[in-house]
């Protein structure tokens, strides 16, 4: 941890795919990056050492979350989320926005920011951009994003560009809260939906505060693949070269490939915790169902060329009785796989555009899950 500021450097481009890496004091994360989620200060289901065992240099924390339970104050007392969750390694923090509009159900927005009640026992908050920002301070996060409003679609173009343009503006003021320090960074998030002239006048507008990052938000909440594609196809080029650029909330093997040949660095999503404790594995032949009845006299492992124990030590068998018999373990180790699986994808991907073979590669991938899952014994 020699590094004294936060910067990213391109190392290799295949077309348009990028392979990078950011440097920060707290680590190095290798981009393509994919982030586990932690969303209450824990990877569900996960030991922190194994996540940084399977290869994750950087996890995620929200803001809403940990502001409601146990409270930002509260953590930074006990010496922020690094120490509070034994995760020495970067951390970035989502605004807390995209869980206020989708969570709580008593919410009023106006251009101050966003009010609402708990969904855990109905206490009244206040959210603005720069409380959002304050939030991330005191849980002494390494990259945290601004607050915006994620405008659910379907909606019509005059309500994704107010969302849009209520963004922009409060950007303007998470940037200026956040301030000057060298050592961590704010990310602007590109808004518009689905309409391609509003996602190019939010990205060239961000890209004119010259912040630290740009994400991409308001994707993967519904609509098509390929409109989240042409969206990305739209904002990835305008955004600048020499900056990390982060799809929020993406998700399955194949978005992150595409996604990937589109220039995004920087993933995160549910998806591989939520499956593992819902019985539901990721390996490279594709999905496998524990809790189908199919599995419960196979002895074979999961998958036996890959790198982590629990897709290799324990039978196909043993791990369906474990997620029909309700025993927390089977979501642990289904986790494990899911994790280790996710980033052994992006380290494959990574060294695919070093080679300059990522497409012969990400086609190999796919290949390899349309063949599908073995047949059971």
């Amino acid at each position: 941890m020699t590094a004294t500021g936060f910067n990213f450097r391109l190392l290799a481009t295949d077309g348009t795919a990028r392979r990078g890496e950011v440097t920060m004091p707290r680590g190095t994360i290798r981009t393509p990056a994919f982030m586990p989620v932690g969303t209450g200060g824990t990877v569900k289901a996960m030991y922190m050492d194994q996540v940084r065992g399977v290869g994750a240099d950087i996890i995620l924390g929200n803001t809403y979350h940990l502001m409601l339970r146990p409270g930002a104050e509260r953590v930074a007392r006990l010496g922020g989320l690094h120490e509070f969750a034994r995760w020495p390694w970067p951390i970035l923090t989502d605004s807390g926005g995209f869980q206020v509009m989708s969570l709580s159900k008593l919410r009023k927005l106006n251009e101050t920011g966003v009010t609402f009640r708990s969904h855990i026992d109905g206490a009244p908050y206040e959210l603005t951009p720069e409380r959002s920002i304050e939030i991330q301070g005191l849980l002494d996060s390494d990259i945290q994003m601004q607050l915006d409003e994620c405008v659910a679609l379907p909606a019509s173009e005059k309500e994704i560009e107010r969302g849009m343009e209520l963004s922009l503006r409060w950007a303007e003021r998470c940037k200026t809260a956040f301030g000057d320090q060298p050592a961590r960074a704010m990310f602007g998030i590109v808004q518009g939906g689905d309409v391609p002239a509003l996602r190019e006048r939010s990205a060239l507008a961000l890209k004119g505060m010259d912040l630290k990052g740009y994400a991409v938000g308001g994707l993967a909440v519904g609509e098509p693949q390929e409109v989240m594609l042409d969206m990305l196809g739209v904002t990835c080029p305008l955004l600048p070269a020499d900056k990390p650029r982060y799809l929020m909330g993406v998700g399955t093997p194949d978005d992150i490939l595409k996604s990937v040949a589109r220039g995004i660095d920087m993933f995160d999503c549910v998806m591989p915790t939520r499956a593992g404790r819902h019985g539901l594995a990721y390996t490279r032949r594709g999905k496998v169902n524990l809790r189908n009845a199919r599995h419960a006299d196979d002895p074979r492992p999961l998958d036996e060329e890959s790198d982590c124990p629990a897709a290799t030590d324990y039978s196909r068998a043993y791990l369906h009785h474990l997620v029909k018999s309700g025993e927390a373990l089977g979501a642990m180790l289904l986790t494990w796989n899911n994790l280790a699986y996710y980033q052994r994808l992006m380290a494959d991907i990574r060294a695919a555009i070093e080679a300059g073979a990522f497409a012969d590669r990400a086609a190999d991938i796919s290949e390899g899950w349309a063949k599908g899952d073995l047949p059971a014994l």
